[in-house]
């Protein structure tokens, strides 16, 4: 500890002894230190936040509604492009005296280093710029920051509003192309979808479709069966109530049969049915016809009756159910042999031509494919063109200026103040080093112990320096120079401060 004090002492009276050297020094590196910081050009900054609404209740009904934050956050990203910085410069002043690319370039680079885009929240934005160039004076300086911020927003609504527009435009179109191709296809697939239905028509939807209608059948069939199971337990309960109901009533003076009657009853209706001008197809007009038919066999095979007496309403009701159920009996019968007939033809072409259900498979699927891509692609362009009309008429985003650009009013840097201080203490630091080197280069000792070191020999005394009463005023008077020339660096550094304050008071 004793040789670091020891040191320390050293240095300040090796300093101290060369002490007009270090004042004069120091005067040196401040007075050129705070010229350079006078030629250091302020700048200013200004800065302006948005908030940008994405929330579109229109597009939300309309079901239109695109991805805002993604957007806005895109148009953010771009903002500080290139292309977008040029732009500023070619509007502002930052594009006087600018006549080539390179010089263009150059000034981009630079604006490049001094514009920020921000976001302090989802929809929250600031952007800030600082502009501080030489050939201008402060408050054009100030004016420029205002401007050149101002341009950043009015390309910040530029590019969503201009970028929505070439945006759906080209979408549009891309869209028109693939659809023109879909479309193409599509066609080319029905046509050959329809031909094959018309060379294989129980192939139509493919062997899924084909073992569908197979099911189906069977289950029809299933369902028919039961059907005529109990029409035929039906028409075998009518035959035993007729076997047990008389044909007539005794009455006199009438000679009427039942099936005549009947006979007559259906032959009626039939010709009602015909008269509402129902076909020889409906179903009515074919169970009728089977019942007259049905009847007409009864009263060929029971032959003349002379059976006197009045006809039996009961038994001619009978009669005529047992027809009606009869004709029905058979209509299931006759669907139940189409039905039967049906699956097997359709187990004959699912298990005779597997290759043929399998291209009609490839054909069926081909086409549905197709077909939902193509209607899924109209609904895109329709969606992004009504988009684009409603952007159109409103804006889909809004846009509230919370803090708009402003004229700043003192500079942003450099920091004069700052900077005026540390060039003071540099002078004053580089102005003791000089000293303190120099010393070093001289041989000579500050103190004895110092020169025992050296020499590596013992120090038997030293001699105070005594001087008389004339060197003591000369000293004193060399140390109120000093003194003097100390002071006077301390108050040009004083004056300076005091102007760099006014000054920034002053700006605008």
């Amino acid at each position: 500890m004793s040789e670091i004090f020891e040191e320390l002492r050293t240095a300040l009276y090796s300093v101290w002894h060369r002490r007009w050297l270090a004042i004069a020094v120091a005067w040196g590196v401040c007075l050129l230190g705070w010229l350079v910081i006078a030629m250091i050009p302020n700048s200013y900054e200004s800065k302006a936040r948005i908030y940008v609404d994405v929330d579109d209740v229109l597009s939300e009904q309309l079901g239109i509604a695109g991805d805002g934050k993604e957007e806005i956050q895109r148009v953010r990203q771009t903002l500080a492009s290139n292309v977008n910085l040029e732009r500023v410069i070619k509007s502002t002043k930052l594009g006087e005296n600018i006549n080539t690319s390179g010089e263009m370039n150059a000034a981009v680079a630079a604006l490049s280093e001094k514009v920020t885009v921000k976001s302090e929240e989802d929809n929250l934005f600031e952007i800030t710029a600082e502009v501080g160039k030489g050939d201008l004076s402060d408050a054009q300086n100030a004016v420029l920051a205002r401007n050149v911020v101002q341009k950043m927003l009015d390309i910040f609504r530029e590019e969503h509003i201009a970028g929505n527009k070439v945006g759906v435009t080209r979408a549009i179109s891309e869209l028109d192309e693939q659809l023109e191709e879909r479309k193409q296809e599509l066609e080319a697939a029905e046509e050959r979808r329809l031909a094959f239905e018309a060379q294989y028509p129980e192939l139509i939807g493919g062997s899924q479709t084909l073992s569908t209608k197979i099911q189906q059948a069977r289950t029809e069939l299933r369902d028919i069966d039961a059907d005529l199971a109990a029409a035929q337990s039906a028409l075998a309960a009518i035959d035993g109530q007729l076997s047990g109901t008389p044909r007539t009533i005794a009455s006199s003076g009438q000679n009427a049969v039942g099936p005549r009657a009947a006979l007559a009853q259906a032959q009626s209706q039939l010709a009602e049915l015909r008269s509402r001008g129902l076909k020889d197809g409906h179903p009515d007009v074919v169970a009728t016809t089977k019942q007259v038919e049905i009847l007409t066999r009864q009263v060929a095979a029971a032959g003349p009756e002379s059976i006197n007496g009045q006809p039996n309403p009961a038994y001619t009701s009978l009669l005529a159910i047992k027809a009606d159920r009869q004709a029905g009996v058979e209509s299931l019968q006759a669907r139940r042999a189409a039905i039967q007939s049906q699956t097997a033809s359709l187990m004959a072409s699912q298990a005779s031509e597997p290759e043929i259900a399998a291209e009609a498979n490839r054909i069926s699927r081909d086409y549905d494919v197709l077909r939902q891509n193509y209607e899924k692609l109209l609904q895109d362009r329709e969606a992004i063109r009504t988009r684009g009309n409603v952007e159109d008429e409103t804006s889909q985003f809004k846009f509230d200026l919370i803090d708009p650009p402003v004229v700043p009013q003192s500079p942003a840097a450099p920091n004069r103040p700052l900077l005026l201080f540390g060039v003071l203490l540099v002078g004053l630091g580089i102005g003791a080093g000089v000293a303190y080197a120099m010393s070093q280069l001289r041989s000579t000792f500050a103190t004895p112990q110092k020169l025992e070191r050296g020499f590596d020999l013992p120090v038997i005394g030293s001699i105070s320096l005594t001087i008389s009463d004339a060197a003591r005023v000369i000293e004193r008077r060399r140390f109120k120079q000093f003194a003097g020339a100390c002071a006077g660096l301390v108050a040009v550094f004083g004056i300076l401060l005091t102007i760099e304050i006014v000054s920034v008071g002053t700006v605008a």
